[in-house]
């Protein structure tokens, strides 16, 4: 255990102020020792698991949980900041650290006894111990999620208790006793113990610390170098290529403002340095730093309950991610591109960066744990064997280099590691297990799914805007794995049983808006955190990045309405077609938001701009054809002005 480990006092600085996971405890005193042992304890169990095959349901969640509640109480305090001025671990830390094990344990030990409780009724030493474990998961999540998902989770709870004083019939119901409630959330399936933390504990957990396995075999730094050596070069490389090592560090770590701080340390000062504004550096390392989430294989722990949720295996979730994914990433990148052509910022010099040969040769084997996690989904293994198998790939990668290689004292550090990264999330899905119980006991999902038809009157275009509106509000105070959980809860089915559409596209669009809440002005810590280190303007900056990411906000409704672009219902004339007018629609699109195309655009020809790829983006060939005459004819306009601007600046 590192009692006092060492930080970077700028970027750690930024990660403490808008990532709530940094805020954990510098020094531990003798209880750091503890902490090492429950973090490997809590990894070596899910590598045991995942090899050997899960505990029923109820035992591996109750274990997976109950650990991380007792590191949560060690290592983080109750107030922000008293983490930099405690020398050791409180005594009431302390004690809420053991009963929190205690309680998640004693559903393992009397398991048995519990579950014949269903049907006899339960002892009110179980109510207490349902009571006290709900408020011990609320309090660890806010501690390492912060307040917003805590409120959401304890009014949901108060409407299930006076549903009843309800005015409107719409969400009245009868109401139910605290007991009835505690017991239900803790001890049956519906509830803490429900679907969100079952693949928590199964397979997010493992592919967290695959993750963590490739930050120390030096991937990161890899992937930047092979980031510059492909686009560097080019117009704007500095951000082209912060986009493009974001996008493949994002993949891994699933993080937004991890990423951000993690990849933007590096790229952010270095495009401020090539010519682009501070807000425009950040918000470009932001939005992409978020696209993370969606970008395959790994994306982010939400995608491994929509496996769930939808009865399918986790490689269509990742094929079906690809395309979004990709258009995303190049809506960044064309952005990047005409603001560099509208500043003049070209690429740097050829000898200032990678040997892209060289680099492949030397450490290219670095890919190959992502290459056999990929391989393995994709020929059938379970997600468990192929995290373990992709795992155990890039354990021995690191043993092929000095630099790399890790002692056992290392092991044993990253092994700790592990569990500590899962700790947000853990706490996370739990609580969105408390919102997800509500929703089951109450049926509020029922009675949201009615809200949403009458508001909208039917109409899919309003219903699917309510819905995304209703995803950024809660993603503004949730992480996305809880925000998708309570989405894909209450507005999913919905939208599926109402107007009919294809349940993968929805499901991806509640996954999408929950995530890009993360650069949704006002409340957008990714953007937040790229502005601390470029020492910009933390709302221009959110503004810049919703202009980056346009894509992520019409994309959606592309696979809503056309739902061939997540590789359903599949025809290659249909789905080259989709894509290249999806293309071309992002580009026209992105020039609109940026103000420059062939040359600087006029208002009219923005809207033109935006209009035309609109019409391209919508799954149908006369818009099609109506928005590739639109962006045509302003490529058209904006050519001739400025060969006429270089004629009469030859002349002079």
């Amino acid at each position: 255990m590192r009692e006092s480990q060492p930080r970077e006092s700028g970027a750690q600085a930024i990660l403490e102020k808008y990532d709530r996971e940094s805020q954990f405890r510098l020094n531990l005193g003798k209880w750091g020792l503890i902490v090492t042992f429950l973090g490997v304890y809590l990894t070596v169990f899910h590598l045991y698991t995942g090899y050997f095959g899960v505990l029923p349901s109820q035992k591996q969640g109750a274990i997976h949980l109950g650990t991380a509640l007792g590191l949560i109480f060690l290592l983080f305090p109750a107030k922000k900041g008293m983490q930099k001025h405690q020398k050791t671990v409180p005594w009431y830390d302390i004690i809420l650290a053991f009963l929190a094990m205690y309680i998640s344990y004693h559903k393992v030990i009397f398991l048995d006894s519990i579950l014949q409780s269903r049907i006899t009724g339960y002892h009110p030493f179980d109510m207490i111990l349902s009571i006290v474990g709900i408020l011990l998961v609320l309090e660890a999540t806010r501690r390492t999620v912060g307040l917003p998902i805590v409120i959401v989770a304890g009014i949901t709870i108060l409407y299930t208790i006076f549903g009843k004083y309800i005015p409107t019939q719409l969400l009245s119901h009868p109401g139910f006793s605290i007991d009835r409630i505690a017991t239900n959330l803790w001890y049956q399936e519906s509830g803490v113990f429900g679907t969100p933390i079952q693949i928590s504990s199964k397979f997010i957990f493992l592919f967290l610390f695959f993750g963590v396995m490739l930050v120390h075999t030096r991937i990161g730094a890899f992937f930047n170098d092979l980031a510059f050596s492909l686009t560097g070069r080019y117009t704007g490389g500095t951000a082209k290529a912060a986009v493009s090592a974001s996008a493949l560090q994002g993949m891994v770590s699933g993080s937004s403002v991890g990423n951000t701080v993690a990849s933007g340390s590096f790229t952010i000062p270095m495009m401020k340095k090539a010519g682009f504004k501070p807000e425009f550096a950040a918000a470009t390392e932001a939005s992409a730093s978020t696209g993370g989430q969606i970008m395959p294989p790994l994306m982010g722990a939400a995608a491994f309950i929509m496996m769930e949720y939808l009865g399918v295996d986790f490689s269509t979730i990742m094929l079906a991610a690809l395309v979004p994914a990709m258009l995303y990433f190049t809506g960044i990148f064309i952005g990047t591109h005409f603001e560099a052509k509208k500043r003049g910022i070209v690429g740097l010099p050829k000898e200032a960066l990678p040997n892209f040969k060289k680099l492949m040769l030397r450490n290219g084997y670095m890919l190959l744990p992502l290459i056999v996690i990929v391989g393995t989904i994709m020929i059938g293994f379970t997600p468990q064997r192929a995290a373990i198998i992709g795992i155990v790939s890039a354990y021995l990668i690191s043993l092929i280099r000095k630099e790399s290689r890790l002692s056992l004292k290392q092991t044993i550090y990253v092994l700790e590691e592990g569990a500590r990264v899962a700790l947000p999330v853990i706490a996370a899905v739990a609580t969105a297990g408390i919102i997800a119980g509500v929703v089951s006991i109450t049926g509020l999902g029922a009675k949201f799914a009615t809200g949403i038809i009458a508001l909208s009157g039917g109409i899919l275009p309003f219903a699917l805007m309510l819905t995304m509106v209703a995803c950024i509000i809660l993603g503004m105070g949730l992480p996305t794995t809880a925000n998708y959980v309570v989405t894909a809860t209450v507005a999913a089915p919905a939208l599926i049983n109402t107007f009919g559409l294809e349940p993968i596209a929805v499901h991806m669009f509640v996954f999408y808006f929950g995530i890009v809440a993360d650069i949704t002005p006002p409340v957008c810590l990714a953007a937040y955190a790229g502005a601390g280190i470029a020492k910009a303007n933390p709302f221009r900056t959110g503004l810049n990045a919703v202009k980056l990411a346009i894509a992520a906000f019409i994309i959606p409704y592309i696979f809503i309405y056309d739902p061939i672009l997540l590789l359903v219902d599949v025809t290659i004339p249909h789905f080259v077609l989709a894509v290249v007018t999806a293309f071309l629609g992002m580009l026209a699109v992105s020039s609109a938001m940026i103000g420059f195309f062939v040359s600087n655009s006029r208002i009219w020809e923005r809207v033109l701009l935006m209009l035309g790829g609109l019409l391209m983006i919508h799954p149908e060939v006369y818009s099609n054809v109506a928005g590739f005459l639109l962006m045509a004819i302003v490529w058209l306009l904006q050519r001739n002005r400025k060969n006429g601007e270089v004629s009469q600046s030859a002349a002079v």
